[in-house]
């Protein structure tokens, strides 16, 4: 009876264990979304078929090698393929050759695509990690987002029960006859709008989840939580360095910087490229052949004709050519010289498209870094106004306990901490997200340790 017992509780504890929402980090979700977010997936694709063009790029070096077959039967006039006559019988031929051709000078058009591959092919990574960085962001907003409705909701709860404790206590001295109906209302009314706080907060708690499993593609968003911490505001060293810093920083690691210098390279390869096409191509190519003819007679010794048999048609009749061709461009209808210009122009967006990634960046972090000081200044204003509204609160507390303040003043000072709180929590995780953005921005990894 006791094995059974014990059993029964074995498996009550692995089927409530196995039941637990998995709460999720910060650091999780990150490295989900990265992992799993249909846009990097996109990204990884198109990763795969650029690198696919440097094969491409790689096999123009190389020769390349065409075998071809041919057979068949002839009736009436035909041209016997062995010795080229007029022949007017019904014959069978076979034919077959093996050919190879390769490029000796292309104008330097072959190692310039080579090279513009290996280059395109790194641009496309650096565009896929910046959509990753982009990602990473988006997911620790929404994260802190999540965090600070649910701090909000603490809040709103521990000052309903406070709330509660107060309405109990006016009730006995309402019935008591020492305070009149009004007060009791006045509390019950607070009461009731605290309700309704807690409930927007927690409608707001669900919403942030789920915009939060949306960013990470899941959709089962009733199991979806993240872990119950509250977080202080972390201390960083990042605000000591001036924005001409982090911005001289950024720009060496940026994938976003990266992407266009690197567009500026490509344009400026396929202005090689083409260039190239203005020079003379040089081709070397060898071909070798035989063929076969059950109409194809010769004369022996005796000069006697007979048909030689297959194979030996093949070693008699078979040759081999090679050579060079040059080809010379000339005339082209301007499509030449129209590519280059096409070319220079588009060297020169790339390189304005990079000086406005550099101003945009620029700006971002200067912009980040005023949020940072208005913010963290925030923060301690609303770290002091807090402080005050409670003092005052108790001081209220102790008038109205003793009956030298009424219900509406009280439920007014009450109501002031209220707004204190949920406008330090507002404030605490906007300056900890506008933290982490600006140590982003200095290379610094996503944590909130």
């Amino acid at each position: 009876m006791k094995f059974k017992i014990a059993s029964l509780l074995i498996v009550f504890a692995f089927t409530v264990g196995s039941s637990q929402v998995k709460k999720w980090t910060l650091e999780e979700c990150v490295s989900y979304a990265v992992d799993n977010n249909l846009s990097i997936e996109q990204y990884e694709l198109d990763l795969q078929s650029v690198q696919i063009e440097k094969s491409d790029a790689l096999g123009a070096f190389l020769p390349n090698l065409n075998a071809t077959n041919s057979i068949s039967s002839n009736t009436g006039f035909s041209i016997n393929p062995t010795n080229n006559l007029p022949t007017n019988t019904t014959s069978f031929n076979v034919s077959g050759s093996i050919s190879s051709n390769v490029t000796l000078y292309d104008g330097l058009r072959n190692i310039h695509n080579f090279n513009r591959a290996k280059l395109n092919a790194m641009a496309s990574q650096y565009r896929l990690d910046d959509l990753k960085d982009d990602i990473r962001l988006n997911v620790a907003n929404a994260y802190l987002l999540v965090l600070s409705n649910k701090e909000s909701l603490r809040v709103f709860k521990a000052q309903y029960n406070v709330t509660q404790q107060d309405l109990k206590r006016t009730n006995e001295l309402v019935e008591a006859g020492v305070v009149p109906r009004g007060d009791l209302l006045e509390i019950e009314a607070t009461v009731a709008n605290q309700e309704q706080q807690i409930v927007n907060s927690e409608n707001s708690i669900i919403i942030s989840k789920i915009n939060l499993a949306q960013l990470l593609q899941i959709t089962d968003y009733e199991n979806f939580d993240i872990a119950d911490e509250s977080f202080d505001v972390p201390p960083s060293e990042v605000i000591t360095n001036t924005p001409k810093t982090i911005f001289d920083k950024a720009l060496t690691y940026r994938n976003d910087i990266k992407f266009s210098e690197l567009n500026v390279d490509l344009a400026e390869k396929d202005l090689k490229i083409s260039k190239g096409a203005l020079l003379p191509t040089l081709t070397g190519f060898f071909n070798y052949g035989s063929r076969y003819s059950d109409a194809t007679t010769l004369l022996d010794g005796n000069n006697s004709p007979f048909t030689p048999s297959f194979k030996d048609q093949l070693w008699i009749f078979d040759g081999f050519s090679y050579g060079a061709q040059l080809n010379i461009p000339v005339f082209n209808g301007f499509s030449v010289k129209n590519n280059i210009k096409r070319s220079k122009i588009n060297i020169d967006k790339a390189k304005l498209q990079l000086e406005q990634e550099k101003l945009a960046l620029e700006t971002n972090i200067n912009q980040a870094y005023v949020d940072v000081k208005s913010f963290s200044k925030a923060y301690e204003a609303a770290q002091k106004t807090l402080d005050a509204r409670k003092l005052a609160y108790d001081y209220s507390k102790e008038r109205f306990d003793v009956g030298l303040m009424n219900s509406f003043d009280f439920s007014q000072a009450q109501s002031r901490v209220e707004d204190a709180e949920a406008q330090l929590v507002r404030t605490k995780y906007d300056y900890i997200f506008r933290l982490k953005v600006l140590e982003f921005y200095f290379g610094l990894p996503l944590t909130l340790k």
